[in-house]
């Protein structure tokens, strides 16, 4: 009697779809092809999996739940089994029978299991965007590296940037990364001249869990030359977890235009073009810079910071526009967007007070793709380093100040400004609402127009993405819907819930500390 090994109790976790179980192999542990079937338990020490392959042409059956156990093809216990209870014995008596009436049943379950996991693959924007009502009813994406995850909600024992704590968590990330590696090494899709994968080519991933349909990631490896990378589409439908695509992405020809609007803010446009020599000429070497600048004040100390960049690092791939009247972000990012007349180019619209990584402009390219996504970078917001800081006795350098914890910062869910996407994407949305006035709006209406369309809008926190922290003013001219996005902003950019308290209570805490010090000296005297 031929025999299948089979497996502990975790039964059918890793099954997939596509390739029929051999009875009287041995259990292939990676990719065995059983069904999206569960199991449940049976009889004391084994377990009752459903939904078994058409292949095997049974409905029910009976697996050992110690492992290294044995099962005779047809799903009894073999001779080297445990005793089985009478429950089992019954079951099992019947085995010519039940082969017989269910073969018919088990074919359509197959189908069924085929169906259910295609349906949620098209039910979860792996393909194609879906029209949302509103931008609460977007999911965003957690982004994750081999040793971090940074995620958007945050609690008593989450925090913006952690390594996984809770195994189940840890589990699935790595289960994803290994499920991606197999792939990249399968002998079917990978030439012989190729290196083999490992988990150190991973670069970086997203993923995000649909409670209906299930959990999507898109995970980035090294390709095989610069700028070249690799990048495979998974699809976890509460079950087994299946490759839905994989490309082959070039990026080495991907130029990314920065826009930038402005006025006024000499110093912070200083900061901005050291951060950008470094990062984006020195390090990256395919970005184009666009400055929309309003106004004629202190117009000539900006033109001249940026010549003076250009003839030290040899730079020319940027365009000055200079507007009349009051400043408008959204007027300037159209006119940006819309000045470039070459063949389509990726935009990233920028503010003066945003530092972003080499990273960064990566991962800009990688999660926008023209007529099919947009990229919605979470950005980490800096709090007021005088009060973060406070208790120092300096402030440190910046670059040591743009680390990504729950005491500097925060993940700035609530803000749409920054974002990367294709030109004709821009274009054909509508671009900006121009007759939006003052602070806030504009964004979110361009947000909404991608969430209306079927466009996938790509929502991930950037760990190379950080808003610095500067002083907000609230003019009174606003609305009052715009007056208390702007009064909730500046609320939340000072500083963390904790230390907020600690200001309020600075009071009490010096008088209890003054008591303190009056009772430890009355003792002593």
């Amino acid at each position: 009697m031929r025999v299948a090994r089979g497996p502990s109790h975790a039964c059918f976790r890793r099954c997939s779809l596509e390739t029929p179980l051999r009875a009287g192999a041995a259990w292939p542990t990676p990719e065995p092809g059983c069904c999206a079937g569960g199991c449940s338990p049976g009889p004391p020490g084994w377990w009752s999996c459903s939904c078994f392959s058409a292949a095997r042409r049974l409905s029910s059956t009976c697996w050992p739940a110690r492992r290294g156990a044995m099962m005779s093809a047809r799903g009894c216990p073999g001779p080297t089994a445990p005793q089985a209870g009478p429950a089992l014995r019954r079951r099992c008596s019947a085995g010519r029978s039940v082969t017989a009436t269910t073969s018919g049943a088990s074919r359509g379950r197959s189908r069924s299991c085929r169906r259910s996991c295609k349906s949620g693959v098209d039910r979860a924007e792996v393909h194609a965007g879906v029209k949302q009502a509103t931008e609460y009813a977007a999911v965003p994406f957690d982004s994750f590296t081999l040793h971090k995850v940074y995620q958007l909600e945050t609690g008593l024992t989450r925090h913006p940037e952690e390594k996984p704590v809770r195994k189940d968590k840890r589990d699935e990330l790595v289960e994803a990364i290994q499920s991606a590696v197999e792939a990249l090494n399968s002998p079917a899709e990978s030439s012989p001249d190729q290196r083999p994968y490992t988990a150190s080519d991973f670069i970086e991933g997203i993923y995000r869990t649909e409670r209906d349909k299930g959990t999507l990631y898109e995970l980035t490896f090294r390709g095989e030359h610069k700028h070249q990378f690799r990048r495979l589409v998974l699809f976890r439908p509460f079950g087994p977890i299946m490759k839905v695509k994989k490309e082959q992405l070039n990026m080495a020809s991907t130029l990314v235009n920065v826009i930038v609007p402005l006025a006024r803010r000499v110093d912070k446009f200083r900061q901005f073009m050291q951060n950008f020599r470094e990062m984006c000429i020195q390090q990256d070497g395919r970005v184009h810079l666009t400055v929309v600048y309003f106004g004629k004040e202190e117009m000539d100390e900006v033109k001249g910071i940026l010549e003076n960049t250009s003839r030290a690092a040899n730079f020319r791939n940027f365009t000055f526009i200079q507007l009349s009247g009051e400043f408008s972000r959204g007027k300037g990012l159209d006119v940006g967007a819309r000045s470039w007349k070459g063949s389509n180019v990726l935009l990233f619209f920028c503010d003066v007070d945003i530092y972003f990584t080499s990273e960064f402009l990566n991962t800009c390219r990688l999660n926008a793709q023209p007529g099919k996504k947009v990229f919605y970078p979470v950005l980490f917001s800096q709090y007021n380093p005088g009060i973060i800081y406070g208790h120092h006795d300096a402030i440190p350098a910046l670059e040591q100040q743009l680390v990504i914890k729950k005491e500097t910062g925060f993940w700035r869910d609530f803000g749409f400004g920054m974002t990367c996407q294709y030109q004709s994407d821009f274009i054909n949305i509508g671009g900006f609402d121009l007759d939006i006035r003052g602070w806030g709006g504009e964004d979110v209406h361009l947000y909404r127009k991608y969430l209306h369309s079927n466009l996938v809008v790509v929502r991930a926190p950037a760990r190379g993405l950080f808003h610095l922290w500067h002083e907000k003013r609230c003019e009174d001219e606003l609305a009052p819907e715009q007056y208390r996005m702007c009064m909730q902003s500046k609320a939340m950019n000072e500083a963390s819930h904790g230390q907020l308290g600690m200001l309020v209570f600075r009071h009490e805490i010096e008088a209890h500390l003054r008591r303190q010090r009056h009772k430890t000296g009355s003792k002593k005297s």
